[in-house]
Protein backbone atom coordinates (compact mmCIF):
# COMPACT_ATOMS: atom_id res chain seq x y z
CA UNK A 1 0.00 0.00 0.00
CA UNK A 2 2.94 2.10 0.75
CA UNK A 3 4.47 2.11 -2.40
CA UNK A 4 0.90 2.27 -4.41
CA UNK A 5 0.73 5.74 -2.27
CA UNK A 6 3.94 6.75 -2.96
CA UNK A 7 3.41 6.55 -6.72
CA UNK A 8 0.20 7.87 -7.22
CA UNK A 9 1.39 11.11 -5.79
CA UNK A 10 4.57 11.10 -7.90
CA UNK A 11 2.11 10.50 -11.06
CA UNK A 12 0.39 13.58 -9.47
CA UNK A 13 3.96 15.49 -9.68
CA UNK A 14 4.86 14.18 -12.82
CA UNK A 15 1.37 15.05 -14.44
CA UNK A 16 1.10 18.86 -12.92
CA UNK A 17 4.88 19.57 -14.29
CA UNK A 18 4.18 18.01 -17.89
CA UNK A 19 0.84 19.76 -18.36
CA UNK A 20 2.77 23.40 -16.40
CA UNK A 21 -0.24 23.52 -13.68
CA UNK A 22 0.69 24.71 -10.23
CA UNK A 23 2.85 22.16 -8.13
CA UNK A 24 -0.56 22.74 -5.58
CA UNK A 25 -3.24 20.97 -6.84
CA UNK A 26 -0.50 17.91 -6.90
CA UNK A 27 -0.12 18.57 -3.09
CA UNK A 28 -3.60 19.15 -2.79
CA UNK A 29 -4.13 15.66 -4.11
CA UNK A 30 -1.22 14.32 -2.21
CA UNK A 31 -2.81 15.77 1.00
CA UNK A 32 -6.23 13.66 0.49
CA UNK A 33 -4.11 10.69 -0.70
CA UNK A 34 -2.30 10.63 2.63
CA UNK A 35 -4.99 11.41 4.78
CA UNK A 36 -7.07 8.06 3.16
CA UNK A 37 -3.63 6.04 3.29
CA UNK A 38 -4.11 7.00 7.38
CA UNK A 39 -8.06 6.24 7.24
CA UNK A 40 -7.24 2.68 6.37
CA UNK A 41 -4.55 2.23 8.55
CA UNK A 42 -6.99 2.24 11.59
CA UNK A 43 -5.93 6.16 12.30
CA UNK A 44 -9.13 8.75 13.00
CA UNK A 45 -10.03 11.69 11.74
CA UNK A 46 -9.24 13.16 14.98
CA UNK A 47 -5.84 11.83 15.27
CA UNK A 48 -5.11 13.15 11.38
CA UNK A 49 -6.22 16.20 12.01
CA UNK A 50 -3.61 16.70 14.99
CA UNK A 51 -0.77 15.26 12.60
CA UNK A 52 -1.82 17.51 9.95
CA UNK A 53 -1.41 20.38 12.68
CA UNK A 54 1.63 19.37 14.46
CA UNK A 55 3.07 19.19 11.08
CA UNK A 56 2.17 22.56 10.36
CA UNK A 57 3.40 24.14 13.99
CA UNK A 58 6.81 23.01 12.87
CA UNK A 59 6.91 25.60 10.25
CA UNK A 60 4.61 28.40 12.50
CA UNK A 61 6.95 30.90 12.97
CA UNK A 62 8.50 30.88 9.21
CA UNK A 63 5.06 31.40 7.98
CA UNK A 64 5.22 34.98 9.37
CA UNK A 65 8.53 35.63 8.19
CA UNK A 66 7.39 34.85 4.65
CA UNK A 67 5.05 37.54 4.98
CA UNK A 68 7.68 39.59 5.95
CA UNK A 69 9.86 39.02 2.96
CA UNK A 70 6.88 39.86 1.02
CA UNK A 71 6.71 43.69 2.39
CA UNK A 72 10.36 44.09 2.07
CA UNK A 73 10.61 42.99 -1.42
CA UNK A 74 7.81 45.46 -2.05
CA UNK A 75 9.28 48.35 0.19
CA UNK A 76 13.13 47.64 -1.57
CA UNK A 77 11.29 47.89 -4.79
CA UNK A 78 9.26 50.78 -3.93
CA UNK A 79 12.04 52.74 -2.15
CA UNK A 80 14.48 52.14 -5.56
CA UNK A 81 16.81 50.69 -3.38
CA UNK A 82 17.11 47.53 -5.62
CA UNK A 83 17.17 49.87 -8.87
CA UNK A 84 19.79 51.46 -7.32
CA UNK A 85 22.02 48.24 -6.51
CA UNK A 86 21.08 46.78 -9.74
CA UNK A 87 22.61 50.26 -11.66
CA UNK A 88 25.54 50.26 -9.30
CA UNK A 89 26.19 46.27 -10.04
CA UNK A 90 25.95 46.78 -14.02
CA UNK A 91 28.66 49.69 -13.93
CA UNK A 92 31.34 46.93 -13.05
CA UNK A 93 30.21 44.71 -16.40
CA UNK A 94 32.98 43.97 -19.01
CA UNK A 95 32.11 41.66 -21.49
CA UNK A 96 35.06 39.37 -20.60
CA UNK A 97 33.80 39.09 -17.55
CA UNK A 98 30.18 38.56 -18.11
CA UNK A 99 29.73 34.86 -16.47
CA UNK A 100 31.83 35.51 -13.78
CA UNK A 101 30.38 38.80 -12.61
CA UNK A 102 26.26 37.00 -13.47
CA UNK A 103 27.68 34.65 -10.49
CA UNK A 104 28.53 37.40 -8.71
CA UNK A 105 26.20 39.76 -8.63
CA UNK A 106 23.43 37.27 -8.58
CA UNK A 107 24.68 36.10 -5.30
CA UNK A 108 24.88 39.12 -3.80
CA UNK A 109 21.71 40.26 -4.79
CA UNK A 110 20.00 36.56 -3.56
CA UNK A 111 21.89 37.19 -0.18
CA UNK A 112 20.31 40.35 -0.10
CA UNK A 113 16.99 39.51 -0.42
CA UNK A 114 17.29 36.16 -0.08
CA UNK A 115 14.93 34.55 -2.89
CA UNK A 116 16.08 32.54 -5.67
CA UNK A 117 12.93 33.77 -7.94
CA UNK A 118 12.77 37.06 -7.33
CA UNK A 119 16.74 37.33 -7.75
CA UNK A 120 16.49 35.90 -10.89
CA UNK A 121 13.29 37.93 -12.37
CA UNK A 122 15.46 41.16 -11.31
CA UNK A 123 19.51 40.56 -11.38
CA UNK A 124 18.65 37.11 -13.14
CA UNK A 125 16.75 39.17 -16.13
CA UNK A 126 19.16 41.96 -16.02
CA UNK A 127 22.41 39.92 -16.88
CA UNK A 128 21.13 37.86 -19.19
CA UNK A 129 19.83 40.95 -21.60
CA UNK A 130 23.33 42.14 -21.59
CA UNK A 131 25.10 38.84 -22.26
CA UNK A 132 22.58 38.40 -25.21
CA UNK A 133 23.66 41.58 -26.47
CA UNK A 134 27.45 40.93 -26.28
CA UNK A 135 26.63 37.33 -27.83
CA UNK A 136 27.62 35.33 -24.86
CA UNK A 137 26.24 31.58 -24.88
CA UNK A 138 22.87 31.80 -22.72
CA UNK A 139 23.66 28.72 -21.84
CA UNK A 140 26.48 29.23 -19.66
CA UNK A 141 25.15 32.67 -18.22
CA UNK A 142 21.58 30.37 -17.04
CA UNK A 143 23.87 28.48 -14.90
CA UNK A 144 25.76 31.09 -13.87
CA UNK A 145 22.32 32.84 -12.72
CA UNK A 146 20.91 29.53 -11.09
CA UNK A 147 24.50 28.98 -9.19
CA UNK A 148 24.55 32.42 -8.20
CA UNK A 149 20.67 32.73 -7.14
CA UNK A 150 20.86 29.44 -5.05
CA UNK A 151 24.04 30.31 -3.15
CA UNK A 152 22.22 33.31 -1.40
CA UNK A 153 19.10 30.60 -1.64
CA UNK A 154 21.33 28.84 1.09
CA UNK A 155 22.83 31.12 3.01
CA UNK A 156 21.28 34.45 3.44
CA UNK A 157 19.14 35.23 6.58
CA UNK A 158 16.32 35.85 5.20
CA UNK A 159 16.37 32.69 2.86
CA UNK A 160 13.21 30.77 3.55
CA UNK A 161 15.18 28.00 2.74
CA UNK A 162 17.96 28.58 5.58
CA UNK A 163 15.25 29.41 7.63
CA UNK A 164 13.10 26.18 7.34
CA UNK A 165 16.47 24.07 7.93
CA UNK A 166 16.82 25.73 11.23
CA UNK A 167 13.53 25.13 12.32
CA UNK A 168 12.85 21.95 10.87
CA UNK A 169 16.41 20.89 12.72
CA UNK A 170 15.94 23.33 15.96
CA UNK A 171 19.62 25.04 15.13
CA UNK A 172 20.51 28.47 14.89
CA UNK A 173 20.31 30.51 12.09
CA UNK A 174 23.46 32.21 12.22
CA UNK A 175 25.21 29.38 13.28
CA UNK A 176 24.46 27.42 10.42
CA UNK A 177 25.40 30.53 7.81
CA UNK A 178 28.23 30.44 9.38
CA UNK A 179 28.92 26.80 8.92
CA UNK A 180 27.84 26.91 5.48
CA UNK A 181 29.83 29.72 4.52
CA UNK A 182 32.92 27.54 5.47
CA UNK A 183 32.44 24.24 3.38
CA UNK A 184 31.12 27.05 0.60
CA UNK A 185 34.76 28.39 0.08
CA UNK A 186 36.34 25.46 -2.00
CA UNK A 187 33.16 25.39 -4.63
CA UNK A 188 32.63 29.14 -4.46
CA UNK A 189 36.12 29.39 -5.23
CA UNK A 190 36.20 26.61 -8.29
CA UNK A 191 33.01 28.30 -9.72
CA UNK A 192 34.51 31.37 -10.00
CA UNK A 193 37.83 29.85 -12.11
CA UNK A 194 35.83 28.08 -14.29
CA UNK A 195 33.35 30.95 -14.96
CA UNK A 196 36.23 33.39 -15.25
CA UNK A 197 38.11 30.78 -17.69
CA UNK A 198 35.00 30.95 -20.00
CA UNK A 199 34.66 34.36 -20.09
CA UNK A 200 38.48 34.29 -21.17
CA UNK A 201 38.22 31.92 -23.54
CA UNK A 202 34.84 32.60 -25.14
CA UNK A 203 34.90 35.77 -27.74
CA UNK A 204 32.12 38.39 -26.70
CA UNK A 205 31.73 41.77 -28.21
CA UNK A 206 30.74 45.05 -26.60
CA UNK A 207 27.47 45.75 -25.37
CA UNK A 208 24.99 47.30 -22.37
CA UNK A 209 21.81 47.88 -21.43
CA UNK A 210 21.67 51.31 -19.77
CA UNK A 211 19.55 50.51 -16.77
CA UNK A 212 20.14 53.54 -14.81
CA UNK A 213 18.60 55.68 -17.58
CA UNK A 214 15.63 52.85 -17.78
CA UNK A 215 15.12 53.52 -13.94
CA UNK A 216 15.73 57.13 -13.45
CA UNK A 217 12.21 57.44 -15.40
CA UNK A 218 10.66 56.17 -12.43
CA UNK A 219 12.96 56.47 -9.28
CA UNK A 220 15.15 59.40 -7.90
CA UNK A 221 18.34 57.36 -7.98
CA UNK A 222 20.39 58.44 -5.29
CA UNK A 223 23.30 56.12 -3.76
CA UNK A 224 21.94 56.21 -0.22
CA UNK A 225 18.78 54.50 -1.77
CA UNK A 226 20.55 51.49 -1.11
CA UNK A 227 20.74 52.05 3.14
CA UNK A 228 17.42 49.56 3.48
CA UNK A 229 19.52 47.13 2.36
CA UNK A 230 22.65 48.02 4.07
CA UNK A 231 21.48 47.68 6.98
CA UNK A 232 19.40 44.61 6.70
CA UNK A 233 22.89 43.39 5.88
CA UNK A 234 24.71 44.90 9.35
CA UNK A 235 21.72 43.61 11.87
CA UNK A 236 22.75 40.23 10.25
CA UNK A 237 25.89 40.55 10.98
CA UNK A 238 25.37 41.52 14.52
CA UNK A 239 23.00 38.49 14.89
CA UNK A 240 19.95 40.28 15.55
CA UNK A 241 16.67 38.61 15.35
CA UNK A 242 15.64 38.40 11.51
CA UNK A 243 12.57 39.60 11.97
CA UNK A 244 13.74 42.71 13.83
CA UNK A 245 16.12 43.27 11.25
CA UNK A 246 13.69 42.55 8.42
CA UNK A 247 10.96 44.72 10.29
CA UNK A 248 13.61 47.98 10.89
CA UNK A 249 14.47 48.04 6.74
CA UNK A 250 10.56 48.04 5.97
CA UNK A 251 10.57 50.88 8.25
CA UNK A 252 13.66 52.85 6.30
CA UNK A 253 12.27 51.90 3.49
CA UNK A 254 8.68 52.86 3.12
CA UNK A 255 10.31 56.47 4.57
CA UNK A 256 12.80 56.51 1.50
CA UNK A 257 9.60 55.76 -1.09
CA UNK A 258 7.24 58.22 1.17
CA UNK A 259 10.00 61.27 1.23
CA UNK A 260 11.82 60.37 -1.78
CA UNK A 261 10.19 58.50 -4.50
CA UNK A 262 6.54 60.07 -3.84
CA UNK A 263 4.81 57.00 -3.07
CA UNK A 264 1.21 57.50 -1.36
CA UNK A 265 0.33 55.77 1.55
CA UNK A 266 -2.51 54.54 -0.53
CA UNK A 267 -0.42 53.41 -3.03
CA UNK A 268 2.34 51.96 -0.88
CA UNK A 269 0.00 49.44 1.28
CA UNK A 270 -1.68 48.40 -2.23
CA UNK A 271 2.10 47.65 -2.94
CA UNK A 272 2.80 46.23 0.30
CA UNK A 273 -0.06 43.41 -0.64
CA UNK A 274 -0.09 42.45 -4.13
CA UNK A 275 3.42 43.91 -4.94
CA UNK A 276 5.11 46.92 -6.73
CA UNK A 277 3.70 47.63 -10.03
CA UNK A 278 6.00 50.24 -12.31
CA UNK A 279 4.01 53.06 -14.63
CA UNK A 280 6.23 52.10 -17.47
CA UNK A 281 6.78 48.94 -20.03
CA UNK A 282 10.53 48.88 -19.25
CA UNK A 283 11.14 49.32 -16.02
CA UNK A 284 7.86 46.87 -15.24
CA UNK A 285 9.32 44.39 -17.10
CA UNK A 286 12.25 44.23 -15.13
CA UNK A 287 11.47 45.09 -11.47
CA UNK A 288 7.56 44.12 -10.87
CA UNK A 289 7.06 41.71 -7.97
CA UNK A 290 7.43 41.43 -4.42
CA UNK A 291 4.33 41.80 -2.02
CA UNK A 292 2.56 39.28 0.34
CA UNK A 293 0.34 37.90 -2.55
CA UNK A 294 3.82 36.59 -4.04
CA UNK A 295 4.42 34.61 -0.62
CA UNK A 296 0.83 32.83 -0.39
CA UNK A 297 2.49 30.30 -3.27
CA UNK A 298 5.08 29.11 -1.11
CA UNK A 299 3.53 29.87 2.05
CA UNK A 300 1.14 27.38 0.75
CA UNK A 301 3.54 25.21 -0.11
CA UNK A 302 5.27 24.83 2.91
CA UNK A 303 1.90 24.59 4.79
CA UNK A 304 0.61 21.04 2.90
CA UNK A 305 4.82 20.41 2.76
CA UNK A 306 5.02 20.28 6.69
CA UNK A 307 0.82 18.79 6.88
CA UNK A 308 3.27 15.72 5.13
CA UNK A 309 5.39 15.66 7.51
CA UNK A 310 3.10 15.60 10.30
CA UNK A 311 1.28 12.35 8.59
CA UNK A 312 4.15 10.81 7.84
CA UNK A 313 5.22 10.79 11.50
CA UNK A 314 2.27 9.58 12.31
CA UNK A 315 1.21 6.73 10.45
CA UNK A 316 4.95 5.62 9.60
CA UNK A 317 4.62 5.46 6.25
CA UNK A 318 7.93 5.97 5.36
CA UNK A 319 9.16 3.82 7.58
CA UNK A 320 10.29 1.07 5.95
CA UNK A 321 11.84 3.52 3.28
CA UNK A 322 13.60 4.70 6.42
CA UNK A 323 14.91 1.45 7.39
CA UNK A 324 16.50 1.60 4.02
CA UNK A 325 18.03 4.67 4.15
CA UNK A 326 19.67 4.05 7.61
CA UNK A 327 21.09 0.62 5.86
CA UNK A 328 22.88 2.56 3.49
CA UNK A 329 24.42 5.29 5.14
CA UNK A 330 26.13 2.41 7.02
CA UNK A 331 27.56 1.51 4.03
CA UNK A 332 28.00 4.58 1.94
CA UNK A 333 27.84 7.29 4.88
CA UNK A 334 25.94 9.72 6.73
CA UNK A 335 26.21 12.43 3.85
CA UNK A 336 26.10 10.38 1.07
CA UNK A 337 23.32 8.67 2.37
CA UNK A 338 21.36 12.23 2.44
CA UNK A 339 22.56 13.19 -1.05
CA UNK A 340 20.83 9.98 -2.30
CA UNK A 341 18.04 10.53 -0.72
CA UNK A 342 17.59 14.30 -1.68
CA UNK A 343 18.34 13.63 -5.06
CA UNK A 344 14.94 10.74 -5.27
CA UNK A 345 13.03 12.79 -3.05
CA UNK A 346 13.65 15.74 -5.35
CA UNK A 347 12.88 14.13 -8.20
CA UNK A 348 9.41 12.58 -6.98
CA UNK A 349 8.46 16.19 -4.80
CA UNK A 350 9.54 18.52 -7.91
CA UNK A 351 9.97 21.23 -5.76
CA UNK A 352 12.11 22.34 -2.97
CA UNK A 353 10.61 22.75 0.10
CA UNK A 354 8.39 19.33 0.23
CA UNK A 355 12.71 18.02 -1.23
CA UNK A 356 14.02 19.34 2.36
CA UNK A 357 11.31 18.08 4.21
CA UNK A 358 11.42 14.52 3.39
CA UNK A 359 15.02 14.08 3.50
CA UNK A 360 14.96 15.66 6.99
CA UNK A 361 12.21 12.93 7.97
CA UNK A 362 13.89 10.26 6.15
CA UNK A 363 17.51 10.51 7.45
CA UNK A 364 19.22 10.34 10.73
CA UNK A 365 20.97 13.44 12.40
CA UNK A 366 23.83 11.46 10.65
CA UNK A 367 27.10 12.17 12.34
CA UNK A 368 30.64 10.91 11.67
CA UNK A 369 31.79 11.12 14.96
CA UNK A 370 30.19 9.61 17.67
CA UNK A 371 31.28 11.57 20.35
CA UNK A 372 29.38 14.85 19.07
CA UNK A 373 26.79 16.62 21.95
CA UNK A 374 23.31 16.61 20.35
CA UNK A 375 23.53 19.62 19.15
CA UNK A 376 26.46 19.59 17.39
CA UNK A 377 24.47 16.45 15.75
CA UNK A 378 21.92 19.10 14.93
CA UNK A 379 24.28 21.60 13.22
CA UNK A 380 25.56 18.94 11.52
CA UNK A 381 22.21 17.62 9.99
CA UNK A 382 21.21 21.46 9.21
CA UNK A 383 24.78 21.99 7.49
CA UNK A 384 24.10 18.07 5.12
CA UNK A 385 20.30 19.29 4.41
CA UNK A 386 21.83 22.71 2.65
CA UNK A 387 24.82 20.82 1.27
CA UNK A 388 22.35 18.09 -0.27
CA UNK A 389 18.58 19.07 -0.54
CA UNK A 390 18.82 22.45 -0.82
CA UNK A 391 21.33 22.76 -3.88
CA UNK A 392 20.38 19.51 -5.42
CA UNK A 393 16.95 19.92 -6.58
CA UNK A 394 17.27 23.11 -8.45
CA UNK A 395 19.27 20.15 -10.73
CA UNK A 396 16.59 18.61 -11.70
CA UNK A 397 15.17 19.16 -14.88
CA UNK A 398 11.27 19.56 -13.97
CA UNK A 399 11.62 20.49 -10.60
CA UNK A 400 9.76 24.32 -10.48
CA UNK A 401 13.22 25.03 -7.86
CA UNK A 402 14.97 25.47 -11.45
CA UNK A 403 12.49 25.34 -14.13
CA UNK A 404 10.90 28.95 -12.95
CA UNK A 405 14.20 30.85 -12.51
CA UNK A 406 15.63 29.55 -15.47
CA UNK A 407 12.03 30.28 -17.30
CA UNK A 408 12.41 33.98 -15.58
CA UNK A 409 15.26 34.58 -17.25
CA UNK A 410 14.90 33.19 -20.66
CA UNK A 411 17.47 30.60 -20.33
CA UNK A 412 17.41 27.30 -21.65
CA UNK A 413 17.13 24.11 -19.78
CA UNK A 414 20.26 23.47 -21.04
CA UNK A 415 21.56 25.44 -17.94
CA UNK A 416 21.51 23.26 -14.94
CA UNK A 417 24.82 21.45 -16.66
CA UNK A 418 26.55 24.73 -16.62
CA UNK A 419 25.31 25.46 -12.74
CA UNK A 420 28.85 24.24 -11.27
CA UNK A 421 28.22 25.63 -7.84
CA UNK A 422 25.23 23.67 -6.93
CA UNK A 423 27.06 20.40 -7.76
CA UNK A 424 30.62 21.37 -7.07
CA UNK A 425 29.16 22.01 -3.20
CA UNK A 426 28.33 18.64 -2.69
CA UNK A 427 31.08 16.88 -4.65
CA UNK A 428 33.38 18.96 -2.48
CA UNK A 429 32.04 17.34 0.77
CA UNK A 430 32.21 13.86 -0.57
CA UNK A 431 35.89 14.80 -1.21
CA UNK A 432 36.60 16.12 2.21
CA UNK A 433 34.81 13.21 4.10
CA UNK A 434 36.64 10.88 1.95
CA UNK A 435 40.24 12.01 2.65
CA UNK A 436 39.23 12.10 6.34
CA UNK A 437 38.18 8.72 6.35
CA UNK A 438 41.54 7.46 4.47
CA UNK A 439 43.84 9.99 6.71
CA UNK A 440 41.76 8.32 9.69
CA UNK A 441 42.45 4.87 7.87
CA UNK A 442 46.00 5.03 7.74
CA UNK A 443 45.75 6.22 11.47
CA UNK A 444 44.84 3.12 12.38
CA UNK A 445 47.09 1.27 10.54
CA UNK A 446 50.03 3.28 11.42
CA UNK A 447 48.59 2.86 15.33
CA UNK A 448 48.13 -1.10 14.71
CA UNK A 449 51.29 -1.41 13.39
CA UNK A 450 53.86 0.67 15.75
CA UNK A 451 51.86 -1.61 18.54
CA UNK A 452 52.56 -4.80 16.69
CA UNK A 453 56.23 -3.17 16.37
CA UNK A 454 56.46 -2.45 20.44
CA UNK A 455 54.68 -6.11 21.27
CA UNK A 456 57.87 -7.78 19.14
CA UNK A 457 60.63 -5.30 20.42
CA UNK A 458 59.17 -6.31 24.25
CA UNK A 459 58.96 -10.09 23.53
CA UNK A 460 62.70 -9.66 22.22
Amino acid sequence: MEIAVLALFSAALIACVLTKLSILYALGFGLLLFLTYGKLRHSSWRQLGSMVLSGIKTVRGILTVFMLIGVLTALWRMSGTIPVIISLAMNLVQPHLMILLTFLLNCIMSVLTGTAFGTAATMGVICMTMANSMGINPVLVGGAILSGVYFGDRCSPISTSALLVSQLTHTHLFTNIRNMLRTAALPFTLTCAIYGAFGMLLAARNGSVDVTAIFSREFDMRWFMVAPAVLMLVLAVMRVNVKIAMGASIVLAAGFAYFFQGVDVLSMGRGIVFGYAARTGEVAGLLNGGGVVSMLNVAAIVCLSSAYAGIFAGTDLLGSVKKAIVRMEGVVGSFAGMLVTSVVAGMISCNQTLDIMMTDQLCDAGVDDVSATEEKERERKALNLEDTAVVVCPLIPWSIAGAVPLSSVGGPELSVIAACFLYLLPLCRLLFIGVRKVRALRAQHRARRNSVTAYRNFAA
